[in-house]
């Protein structure tokens, strides 16, 4: 239109020039990323569950990604609520994954449903509390030693209960042989009763299954009604601690 005033701004594409003061405002808003600091507590001490050591940032994966380390047997669910669990899981993610892709390796070895578990609805709830570019730089959650109720409750209701991008992101790992397909060794610390729970998997394969009688409740599930005798017998009454 005749009177109005405007510019043209021809930018080449071979130079490295920062084109971020000739965008709109709005546009700049759009492309930052979210601000993390709601989510820190300066003021609460989450010492306590630091001690637990169920949550810890390790290495790196083959792809570069850093690790976000979980061990499922260290998480008091009883005595944790899960407001705080979402509070404590957010003040790590961004205090210590300011930035880059990251991925989750999950140690479900051992975990009592009763004791170790928050419920698939209290881990679906914290996933959609992270901000957006935090799922977006989530890129695998390796779920090492998922056992047979884990497999069929992901598979059953994991479309319905867990987002499109968390559901596709998740990799079973039946055995550690497999975690160093993707992960170096000396880029996780394995703690020893995982080790031993492999052990006892790669002697009896079946237990994924829920096949072969459970006396150790090593799949979260119930034992068969039947039972050889000998390893009941041989370990009823001990306590298994890490």
């Amino acid at each position: 239109m005749p009177g109005d005033d405007f510019s043209v701004v021809v930018l080449a594409s071979d130079l490295a020039v920062d084109a971020r003061p000739f965008l709109s405002q709005q546009q700049q808003e759009e492309d930052t990323w979210h601000d993390c600091s709601q989510y820190l507590s300066p003021d609460e001490d989450f010492s306590d569950l630091d001690q637990l050591q169920f949550l810890r940032l390790q290495g790196s994966d083959k792809n570069g990604h850093r690790i976000l380390r979980i061990v499922g047997k260290y998480y008091p669910a009883t005595v944790v609520s899960p407001e705080r669990l979402k509070r404590y899981v957010l003040h790590k993610i961004c205090s210590d994954l300011q930035d880059g892709p990251f991925c989750v390796v999950y140690m479900n070895s051992t975990v009592q449903q009763e004791d170790n578990s928050p419920g698939i609805t209290i881990l679906r709830w914290i996933y959609e509390e992270l901000p957006a570019d935090f799922k977006d730089r989530l890129q695998t959650v390796y779920f090492v030693h998922p056992g047979l109720r884990s497999r069929v409750l992901i598979a059953t209701f994991g479309r319905f209960f867990l987002s499109g991008g968390l559901y596709w992101k998740i990799k079973y790992v039946s055995r550690l042989q497999y975690l160093w397909d993707d992960i170096k060794k000396e880029e996780i610390e394995i703690p020893e009763f995982v080790k031993s729970h492999d052990d006892i998997l790669e002697n009896r394969p079946l237990t994924d299954y829920g096949i072969e009688p459970d006396p150790f409740h090593l799949t979260g599930i119930p034992s068969s009604s039947f039972s050889f005798g000998k390893y009941e017998d041989r370990w009823a009454g001990r306590d298994y601690v890490s």
